[in-house]
């Protein structure tokens, strides 16, 4: 092997493994010094309660709070710094403390509520590990890690550095800009989605004329009853204002009334007629057919509608009251 492909940065394998043996030496000393910073700062003002747990970090009473800012000015520090310190210590007595464990890690572990918990937690290493890394602390205790692993590691990393508004609009923009991304996700998360981008109705309406537009997508969706039934709402709503403005604006109203009567009469001719026709041409068909007896309950159910629309048309005609009773509409409605 190269000694090119033996260095780590600028060093050699060997400098390496040289400068990681002073360095932990280094960190054992300064988690010591962490450590003794917390006792002498617990020896100044021990831990109180708050609630039904130990103060943390920033809660203490303020007569507590103006002893640790004395203390952390005379030597120095943040006191923020030495409230960690101080918390940390009361986490962990002299006999609970682990040599060669940071004093990171054990600020981390030492949110585990539980004492024997926390304490029998820090003595077994991470799966596959020799020592343990913070990355390996916060995972116990559920936190974010800086270097995540797993998918949902990555997921949650995702989410923080998206926090921002603008920031979660572009990277969204950008993910489904990827086929084999917006491939992957659920149907049901992809409608849930697109309801979500349409919540505007300049969005919706211009998303739904821009659908509609495509012959395989209008028609799956007037296959759906309540689509098309609002589809119809629609456009009978759409004409129904175009010719009211019509009459309350046009010169020519009164002929387009007219016109609109004699339509209406040769629709209703028209139906007739075609009514008419069709029976003429089905009935005959029956001739020695015995029909079942479900079979004769639909024509017979169908007939009564029939009839009674019959009725209901002599009565427009011969009254011009169109309202139908609610006999006759729970008929028509099948009920």
């Amino acid at each position: 092997m190269s000694e090119e492909a033996e260095k780590i940065g600028a060093v050699s394998q060997s400098r390496y493994e040289e400068i990681v043996a002073e360095l932990r030496r280094v960190v054992e000393e300064q988690t010591q010094g962490q450590f003794t910073i917390g006792d002498r700062a617990l020896e100044i003002e021990p831990m109180r309660r708050h609630s039904d747990a130990p103060a943390r970090p920033g809660q203490d009473a303020f007569s507590v709070g103006q002893a640790l800012n004395r203390l952390a000015e005379d030597i120095g520090l943040r006191r923020s710094t030495v409230e960690n310190a101080r918390w940390t210590a009361s986490r962990w007595p002299v006999e609970r403390r682990q040599r060669g464990v940071s004093f990171t890690v054990h600020r981390v572990l030492g949110s585990i509520p539980a004492e024997e918990e926390r304490f029998a937690t820090i003595t077994r290493l991470p799966k596959g590990k020799q020592r343990w890394t913070v990355d390996d602390a916060n995972r116990v205790v559920g936190r974010q890690v800086e270097h995540p692993v797993s998918a949902q590691e990555k997921v949650t990393a995702i989410h923080c550095l998206a926090r921002d508004e603008e920031v979660a609009a572009a990277v969204t923009t950008d993910f489904l800009r990827r086929p084999t991304v917006a491939a992957k996700v659920p149907v049901q998360e992809k409608v849930r989605v697109v309801e979500e981008f349409t919540r505007d109705e300049h969005v919706a309406t211009s998303a739904a004329t821009n659908l509609l537009r495509r012959p395989d997508v209008a028609f799956k969706a007037m296959s759906d009853d309540t689509a098309r039934f609002q589809v119809n709402q629609a456009q009978n709503e759409r004409h129904r204002q175009a010719r009211e403005q019509v009459e309350d604006t046009s010169q020519v109203a009164p002929a387009v009334r007219h016109i609109d009567r004699t339509v209406e009469f040769l629709d209703l001719v028209t139906a007739c007629h075609s009514f008419v026709a069709a029976a003429g041409r089905t009935v005959p068909g029956l001739r020695d057919r015995t029909l079942g007896e479900d079979e004769r309950t639909i024509v017979h159910e169908n007939v009564a509608k029939v009839r009674a629309t019959l009725d209901w048309i002599e009565t427009a005609v011969d009254t011009g009251k169109v309202d139908m009773d609610s006999e006759l509409a729970r008929l028509l409605r099948g009920e």
